[in-house]
């Protein structure tokens, strides 16, 4: 069964989490991935563990599977014509190397697309190719003046980061869908074009109400730990063993929440009967549904809210996420076996399902220049 995006070559000149997490999308689907790394070093993220698995760093591993990795030495004359040559060849070209690096190499969107009209041309940034054009894009950074860690964490801690470098990851989503709309369009005219995505953009938007209500009120919010600014009951209680998190979303909900804990008292209570009230009384329901729900265990509580048609869960580990997330038949995770390979390698796996055109997975992470030799058979060099 072939993958939706079969026939489309990528050449992926970027490193480390956002460009190559958009590439391994892309392979998944279908597409051969050539991943240009430096000799010698390569993806920056190969040095990053522990952990690891294999030899390899698990950081590097999450990002590069069904790729092929070809090393290559930019600054190298030889080398530098081997990477025009795969440009010319390409569908599409991803970097995120600073803006100006690829223009200085020659390699820039350009005189690619003079040498390739048809190739869409994706950059990665992390503040854009203007004011912010010498900015380092990290994505602590980002977190940090794009205004995540002002509303996560708890009240006057100062800012906390995700648990995941999220922004990267949230960029990497972005690039593919310009990249995919920028194909759609070269479908239809035959003309490539160039794509940019910057990670304190893609950030914005990703804050979605909490940006919304600067953009569209004139209230920066504030970090308020694991509660929701709008919604009441909908954050994390202790229970008999451990904690829980309570989404009740509506009306509807509250009441089916209370019925369960056997709070019939709260339900009728004239300052809890619609959200905005609630909202109002923060402090004293939650007192009184923490009371209650420390009386017995998160799964006791999460089998019969669950049933009772109320949004809850336990917090998991990641151990017990992929448990669970197996338990529903959602397949979690799956084994790479790559004939390059004597063991198969374990993988988290793609969330997109297609019924026609699913993705695959054919090859494991590639080690540093694997694939030197049938890169550049098949760019005749």
């Amino acid at each position: 069964m072939s993958g939706a995006l079969e026939g489309l070559v990528v050449a992926d000149f970027s490193r480390v989490l956002a460009g190559p997490y958009a590439t391994m999308l892309m392979a998944d689907l279908g597409a051969e991935v050539v991943k240009v790394e430096r000799p010698g070093t390569g993806d920056d993220t190969r040095s990053w563990g522990p952990p690891h698995a294999d030899g390899e760093a698990t950081y590097y591993l999450a990002v590069n599977r069904n790729k092929r990795s070809i090393a290559l030495d930019l600054q190298d004359p030889g080398d530098l014509e081997v990477a025009r040559a795969l440009a010319a060849r390409a569908d599409v070209l991803v970097e995120n190397f600073r803006p100006g690096a690829m223009d200085r190499l020659g390699l820039g969107y350009e005189p690619m697309a003079e040498l390739n009209p048809g190739l869409v041309y994706c950059s990665i940034t992390g503040f854009g190719a203007g004011g912010g054009a010498g900015l380092p894009g990290y994505d602590l950074i980002v977190q940090a003046v794009g205004g995540l860690m002002s509303v996560t964490g708890e009240p006057g801690q100062g800012g906390t980061k995700a648990g995941v470098a999220l922004v990267d990851v949230i960029t990497g989503l972005h690039a593919l869908t310009g990249v995919l709309a920028a194909l759609r369009h070269r479908d239809r005219t035959g003309e490539g074009q160039r794509v940019e995505v910057a990670l304190l953009t893609s950030l914005l938007s990703a804050l979605t109400n909490q940006a919304s209500a600067y953009v569209a009120a004139g209230v920066v919010p504030a970090a308020m730990g694991n509660r929701h600014p709008s919604i009441v009951p909908y954050e994390v209680f202790e229970t008999a063993d451990r904690p829980m998190v309570i989404a009740a979303g509506n009306d509807r909900q509250f009441r089916a929440l209370c019925g369960v804990l056997g709070r019939g008292d709260l339900a009728a209570d004239a300052r809890f009967v619609v959200n905005s009230g609630r909202v109002a009384a923060r402090d004293v329901l939650v007192t009184e549904l923490s009371r209650t729900l420390s009386e017995r265990t998160a799964d006791a509580w999460f089998a019969a809210l669950t049933e009772a048609g109320v949004p809850c869960g336990p917090i998991n580990d990641l151990a017990a996420a992929f448990e669970f997330g197996d338990g529903l038949g959602l397949e979690p995770s799956v084994r790479v076996d790559d004939p390059r390979r004597e063991a198969g390698a374990h993988q988290v796996a793609n969330p997109v399902r297609l019924g026609a055109t699913p993705a695959a997975y054919r090859l494991a992470p590639p080690r540093l220049g694997e694939d030197d030799a049938w890169v550049r058979e098949i760019l005749g060099r």
